[in-house]
Order: C-alpha cells, then structure tokens, then sequence
C-alpha cells in the first residue's frame, strides 16, 4: 500500500514537471484572443467605412436641399434633401442610398431635414423669401451589423452623420458690387443683329446659338433663390407686344424698329418696352437643382425648351448703347433695391456702325463712345459691368467714333467692363482678354461658366457649428 502511495505521488510529481504541450496551450489562449482582437478590427473598419459613406450622403443632401432654399414653394427644399439623402421610406422599404451601402438601413433622424435661418451668414446669405432661411441641417443615422463583435454581446452599433449647408447666391464681391450680399439682379444684353446668324466655326451652330447655349448654362449654375435675371436684345423690338415671338414656342422673329424708336428709359415702375425681351424673373430652374424649367419663359428665350429661342432678326446694324441705358432703368425701378447687388452681362462684337437712318442726330455719332460712356453710368452707380466681346475687332471697327474718341470694338467692350477681370473675348479677331485668368477662356459656355463662377458661390458646406 505505501509503495502504491508512493508511485502515485511520483506519478504526479512527473506530470506537474512535465513542460510538453505548454506551449501549444498559451498559443491557444493567445490565438483566440488575437482572432478576436481581428474580428473587433474588422468590424471597426466596417463602421468607419458606414460612418464615411453615411457623411458623404448627408453632404449631398444638404447641398442638395441648400440649392432650393427660398425657391419656388415652400418644402421644396426639404424635399429635395430628402431625394438626395440615403434614407428608407420605412424599414421594409428601400430608400435612396445615395453614397450609402444598399443594404444598409438608413433613416433621417427626427426633425431633420431642418431649414434655419443662420445669423452668421445673413449677410452674405439673407433668410429672405418663401423658406426663411439661408441654411439646411441634415442628420442620417443608421444601425451597423458587427460580424464579430457579436460573439462579445455586441451585435450592432448605431453611427450618424450631420451635415450643414448655406444656401447658394452668395456674393463673391469685388469692385462694382453694389450691396454685398447674396442676390444678384442681372440684365442679359444680347446681340441679334444679322451677323449672329453667322456660322461659328469653334462652336458648330451659328452665332446666336451659340451664346444661347451660353446663357443657359450660366442659368443652370446660378440660383433661382436668390439670383434674379432679364434679357435685353438689340435692334429693340417695334412694340412690347412682339416679345411673344421669343418667349412662346414655337419661337419666331419678332419685327424690330430703328433706334432712334426705341425706349430706352420707361416710366418708373415699367420695363423699357421695346429692348426688353424678358422682365427679371427667377423661375428659370424647376425643384431639381441646376435642372432649367422649361415652361419659364427666360429658358424659353434662351432656347433651353424645344424651340429656339431668341433669334437675330437684324435690319437696323449695331446700336447698344441705350440698351446698357435701359439694362440700368429696367434694374433700378424693377429690381429688388439695396437687397440685391446689380450687374448687366453684354455680349456683342462691339461694332456699333447704325446709320443715320436708324439713329438720331444724339445718337449717330461716337456710338462706341457712348456705349463706354452710358458703362461707366452703370458703374457709378453701383452696377457691374461684364462684357463679352464675341468676335470683336481690334481695327477698322467703330466708324462713327473720330478725332480724339477714335476708339475699335475691341477696345470699347473692354472700357466697358467693370475691371479687366470681366472682359471676356473668344480672340476670333484678335482680340484678346487682359486679365491672365482670361486669356485662355474663349469658348462662350467657358466664359458663362467663369461668369458664374466670379459672380456667385454655391451652395456649400459650413460648419456644424454654425450658428
């Protein structure tokens, strides 16, 4: 029996010394807690991924909503954020997912979209018109599922995501900005002499088809919200009664008259009837933002519907400067006041060449002159001038314009302009812009894009903090 006792106790002994197997043992031990420390990491790069995506479509959302704010109807700019966003109209319904995973379920967070009226940026982005406000808060969340983690307990984990964003139309000031906030007034000046119904070799469709496609692309980056726009044509029209022909579809040549007919100031309160083809208007995008309404008569003169929009009847040569004249009166008495800043954009090749026939004994001579002249009005008060100089000759030009006010066309639109930085040319008769970043900017959709782009801010992100 002792000897038995005694066998065990060796027996045991021997087994508490012996060190095989240990290893395998902690390794073991270690490798289930790396593997979970894997898992939990994998799943934690999972949510960072969720959380990123999530942001990004609650950016898109608010800029989205941002772009409609003050536009049309009130709710649209909610419900716009709403199509931007990644939410589900309920949990068995699938939603958007815009920038999210299409499995993942999303939600907007109760309350949001929100409108608020900002006090920080009011003055670059006022809380007028039919939303009372300059900025939208969108908040998304949404439950991850953890692949991992669940074997701690964990099976999911909640993220979110805010987003907050100014309303576009913001000014981007610099000389000639007349009140410095975020509106803009602006008069379209459109050359429809004859020689727009020429060919434009770089563009492939004639002249005034292609400025067309320009004013509709500025039309597309600006903001219905805050940025109100009118068009002004020359030769003006025989009558207030012909701008049907350039507002309705089928479009058609209006009857034009001489300049000398023409009205060039109306009575305060009224357009200048026979230069104005449209009257300041703001329905020119439909809820979509940057999407042109069809049905607006502004797009519909700016050949954006199914017709073409305003033509070049011609038949009195080139006379404009009493259309800068009535671009200011039409602004001044129907315009929005010291609540919006004013600018008259002119497209023209500059050669002001009216007869006497078509011009009275003011207006005939030094018509080049007169046009820099009636500018630099304008400009004093408070206006910026931008000048498109399409085609525009540096000699052999304005015939009219002698003696000490020789002057060419080239020369004339960039007078006019407000500062070297908003003449454009497109360079067809060696004329060329002065400012460096214009030089290359010679296409007409590249030059309303650079308009736009000087002229206004879109809508853009801003702090959460924002207040």
């Amino acid at each position: 029996m002792k000897r038995f006792a005694y066998s065990q106790r060796q027996s045991l002994r021997q087994l508490w010394r012996d060190r095989r197997g240990a290893t395998a043992v902690t390794v073991g031990l270690f490798m289930t807690l790396m593997i979970g420390m894997a898992g939990f990491v994998i799943d934690l790069g999972h949510v960072m991924y969720v959380q990123r995506q999530l942001q990004a479509s609650a950016d898109s959302a608010a800029l989205a909503g941002a772009g409609q704010l003050n536009c049309c109807s009130p709710s649209i700019a909610a419900s716009t954020a709403n199509v931007y966003s990644a939410a589900w109209s309920s949990s068995s319904a699938v939603g958007s997912n815009k920038n999210a995973d299409s499995k993942l379920y999303v939600q907007m967070a109760s309350g949001y979209p929100k409108l608020k009226c900002f006090s920080s940026i009011t003055t670059s982005v006022p809380c007028t018109g039919t939303d009372n406000a300059n900025g939208v808060v969108v908040k998304q969340t949404a439950t991850v599922p953890m692949w991992f983690a669940g074997v701690f307990g964990l099976s999911s984990i909640q993220v979110d995501a805010t987003a907050t964003a100014a309303g576009g139309g913001g000014s981007t000031g610099g000389s000639g900005s007349s009140s410095g906030n975020g509106n803009w007034d602006i008069e379209v000046i459109m050359d429809t002499t004859a020689s727009m119904n020429n060919n434009d070799a770089a563009c492939g469709k004639t002249r005034i088809a292609c400025a067309l496609s320009g004013l509709q692309l500025l039309l597309t980056k600006i903001s219905p919200s805050a940025d109100y726009v009118g068009v002004m044509a020359f030769p003006p029209l025989s009558s207030a009664s012909q701008q049907s022909h350039d507002t309705a579809c089928p479009s058609s040549n209006p009857t034009t008259t001489a300049y000398k007919n023409a009205v060039a100031t109306g009575p305060t309160g009224s357009q200048p009837a026979t230069y104005q083809i449209v009257s300041m208007s703001h329905d020119y995008q439909t809820s979509t933002q940057g999407q042109l309404n069809t049905s607006s008569s502004l797009v519909v003169a700016a050949g954006g519907a199914s017709c073409s929009g305003l033509q070049s009847p011609g038949g009195f040569s080139t006379f404009y400067a009493d259309a800068v004249k009535a671009a200011q009166t039409d602004i001044t008495n129907n315009g929005r006041g010291s609540s919006a800043n004013k600018a008259i954009i002119i497209l023209s090749d500059g050669d002001a060449n009216a007869s006497t026939t078509n011009t009275t004994a003011t207006q005939h001579p030094n018509q080049c002159t007169q046009a820099v002249t009636n500018a630099a009005a304008a400009k004093a008060a408070g206006f910026k001038v931008i000048t498109v100089a399409y085609g525009a000759a540096t000699s052999g030009s304005c015939s009219t314009d002698t003696g000490s006010n020789a002057t060419s066309a080239c020369a004339t639109m960039k007078n006019m302009a407000s500062d070297p930085m908003y003449f454009y040319s497109d360079k067809a008769n060696g004329c060329a812009a002065t400012d460096p970043n214009n030089v290359n900017t010679t296409s007409l959709s590249s030059i309303f894009s650079s308009i736009a782009q000087k002229l206004f801010v879109a809508p853009r992100l801003i702090p959460n903090s924002t207040t």
